[in-house]
């Protein structure tokens, strides 16, 4: 499971730190195998679940790999991954003692178990593409936020900034959002206008 996050301008992913062999004290992706008779789309909502307590949320199945390191196991393993986009304000991380989770900077990985930052960077280049033609940043924001909030999570994607005037003007013309009538107020700022996204769910633009 790829689980990206947005929060302080830096695209977030959920690792868990190893306390077992292989990789004993590595990070790694969440995951797990499947249940008697379980499918994948319900494993990953499960395993969704148990790492943050939210679902509901943006889950795609990612892509099959065949080819990743199982360390000093010799067997061939194959692993089918999946990405989810959660907001980091619903996000509860589960306390447990043998698999620490914790967020890391997705563009500042430590070295990562079996290969897995090779997940991690398919996971971020098909996330930036769906942006092009996708509302899927939804499910990184809460139900109301400013159009500054909602550049920040673009910027937190692509890893740069972006001209405020251009973004705000291209938001506005794909009818992926919509104002709430309700404003904000932003420090010593004049209030800042609030947005919702026109729907919840996958939307093509």
């Amino acid at each position: 499971m790829v689980i990206l996050t947005a929060f302080d301008d830096d695209l977030k992913v959920l690792l868990v730190h190893r306390s077992l062999d292989p990789f004993r004290d590595y990070w790694a992706l969440p995951g797990g195998f499947l249940g008697e008779g379980e499918s994948l789309d319900r494993a990953a909502a499960r395993k969704l679940l148990d790492e943050t307590g939210v679902q509901d949320v943006y889950l795609e199945q990612l892509y099959t790999f065949g080819e990743l390191s199982r360390g000093d196991d010799a067997r061939r393993g194959v692993a089918v991954t999946y990405f989810a986009l959660v907001q980091h304000g619903q996000v509860r991380l589960r306390e447990q003692t043998e698999w620490q989770p914790g967020w890391h900077d997705a563009y500042k990985l430590p070295v990562l178990a079996f290969d897995n930052h090779v997940v991690v960077d398919y996971a971020i280049r098909r996330l930036r593409s769906k942006l092009e033609y996708t509302n899927v940043a939804y499910s990184l924001l809460p139900r109301q936020f400013t159009l500054s909030e909602l550049q920040q999570v673009y910027e937190a994607i692509l890893d740069h900034e972006l001209d405020k005037r251009n973004f705000r003007r291209r938001m506005l013309s794909l009818g992926i959002i919509k104002p709430t009538g309700g404003t904000r107020m932003e420090g010593a700022h004049r209030p800042a206008q609030l947005f919702t996204f026109t729907r919840r769910e996958p939307v093509t633009v």
